[in-house]
């Protein structure tokens, strides 16, 4: 098993397809990364060397931001904006939708499970 950037990436799959196992690496920046280094497509991680681990590993590490680096970033990104009191960190603070989603009905998943109000039958 090929550990990149922290992560056990799957053996039996292609190498595209088992770069997205690493945090912050997509489908698109996968096949970029493959096509750069010259696998072809249908090339399979339990096929790849020690020394082309080596070289998607130096890659990965040379270009892209991953794993707990760019979740520290994301973090310190709703941080900054929650300590500069802005609407946006007011609702990250509040933990209510951020993008102007409606919050009448809706946004169970950023309000949580529904809270009963006492007294609101007829």
């Amino acid at each position: 098993m090929a550990r990149i950037a922290g992560v056990n990436i799957p053996t039996n799959k292609r190498v595209e397809i088992a770069l997205t196992y690493i945090h912050g690496i997509g489908r698109t920046t996968a096949s970029r990364l493959a096509a750069e280094l010259g696998f072809p497509p249908e090339r399979r991680v339990q096929d790849l060397t020690d020394a082309e681990i080596l070289l998607i590993r130096e890659k990965i590490d040379r270009e892209l931001t991953v794993e707990g680096d760019l979740r520290r970033q994301n973090a310190m990104n709703i941080k900054r904006l929650m300590d500069l009191a802005c609407y946006r960190g007011l609702r990250h603070r509040k933990g209510l939708p951020v993008r102007g989603q409606r919050t009448h009905t809706n946004a169970r998943t950023r309000k949580g499970k529904a809270k009963p109000i006492a007294g609101k039958k007829k």
